[in-house]
């Protein structure tokens, strides 16, 4: 678990670095879609989903 949490944090910081270079190439690109496997399998997982899912459902519930 020590391991995952290293790869996903290293990832996380490439990836935060990626974007915010403003150019992202196709390897950056691939370190993203690591970074994605990674959190999918970690214990972040259903926190960030339950995250996304009160996210989706305040902007659902706006009327503009």
């Amino acid at each position: 678990m020590v391991i995952s949490l290293s790869v996903v944090v290293l990832l996380l910081i490439l990836a935060w670095i990626f974007v915010r270079s403003g150019g992202l190439k196709f390897s950056h690109a691939v370190i993203c879609v690591l970074l994605g496997f990674y959190l999918a399998s970690s214990s972040m997982a259903a926190t960030i989903h339950d995250g996304l899912t009160a996210t989706a459902n305040v902007v659902s519930s706006l009327n503009p």
